[in-house]
């Protein structure tokens, strides 16, 4: 490898509607459940990685600062899967930006590590399918797998590495929808996903949600495809409550809302009875992803904006794939 071979790539965040919680096999990032998500137009990753023979080690420079510890080591762990499969032995420096904050409930790991894949296999010359770039980004976080295709992607559960992949069901202009975000707190969370995803067979509930997951995934898979805003409603409401269930009662117990993301929910279920088309879904942190159709989306941020709490409201349409940028 000589010195110096660089890629840009960028991917776009996504909120799922059928969640991942818990893996049946923590190393391989194999999800106990399949899982169904929207990637975010303009919620992304940029990433720039260069092989270079000459270092002696893996550098990552993210949002401007040079990291260190478990950053760089996770960072440097999924490095190492994308040298074995490509043969590789050059250190890399990865330099990232990401244009939202880090950690906070709108998944930044997806779109840091579905770019860092893509730039790392583009700045070796390697030319891999979508599939298989799927399951190379899912080994650094999961939900990155879901970022790599475009537009409304299920991400398959399996249990080897090669049939736990990726792929899109729709295009980003299938369905003119809106993610609003409630932003209720911008602090990293105190307990990770990662984490969180190890200690979810600690909960009772667990084994329940993911045996009914491939339901949950059917019905939400058809209503998408129909373009079903009630029947879409009602199961991702559904499905986020049950993974917070989980959550609320694994060992320990993690308790991602705030009070105001309750508020929000109770508010978004009012509006929807009333006959506003939102509806509420939440990851690991206490950000509410309010789902709702472009004509509803105006009116779903003005009334958001208006409540106590929420210190911002973004939104996003459906995304794109990753791509190389350069």
């Amino acid at each position: 490898m000589g010195t110096g071979q660089s890629a840009t790539a960028r991917a776009n965040a996504n909120i799922a509607f059928i969640k991942y919680w818990g893996n049946r096999d923590d190393r391989l990032r194999l999800p106990a459940n399949s899982s169904l998500s929207m990637n975010l137009d303009g919620l992304h990753t940029v990433t720039t990685v260069t092989w270079d023979a000459a270092l002696s080690e893996d550098s990552l420079t993210l949002n401007g600062q040079v990291e260190t510890g478990a950053k760089l080591e996770r960072v440097r762990r999924h490095l190492d899967a994308i040298r074995h499969r490509l043969g590789l032995d050059a250190h890399a420096s990865v330099v990232s930006t990401n244009n939202f904050p880090t950690g906070a409930g709108i998944a930044s790991s997806a779109s840091s590590f579905a770019a860092l894949t893509v730039a790392a296999v583009a700045a070796a010359g390697a030319q891999l399918s979508e599939r298989e770039l799927t399951t190379l980004a899912r080994l650094g976080s999961g939900s990155a797998a879901r970022s790599v295709p475009s537009g409304f992607v299920v991400w398959h559960a399996a249990d080897r590495h090669e049939d736990s992949y990726a792929e899109s069901i729709a295009g980003p202009d299938h369905w003119d929808l809106v993610d609003v975000i409630a932003v209720v707190s911008y602090q990293h969370k105190e307990v990770g996903s990662t984490a969180g995803h190890t200690s979810a067979h600690t909960s009772e509930l667990q084994a329940t949600r993911v045996e009914h997951a491939p339901q949950r995934l059917a019905e939400c898979k058809a209503a998408l495809l129909e373009r079903n805003f009630d029947a879409f409603a009602e199961i991702v409401e559904r499905d986020s409550n049950l993974m917070h269930a989980v959550m609320m009662t694994s060992r320990p117990p993690l308790f991602y809302w705030h009070p105001v993301s309750l508020d929000i929910m109770t508010q978004v279920r009012r509006w929807r009875a009333d006959g506003l088309p939102v509806c509420y879904t939440l990851d690991a942190g206490p950000n509410v992803h309010c789902i709702c159709t472009a004509a509803a989306a105006d009116e779903v941020i003005a009334r958001l904006k208006a409540m106590s709490g929420v210190d911002e409201v973004r939104a996003a349409r459906p995304g794109g794939p990753a791509v190389v940028l350069s």
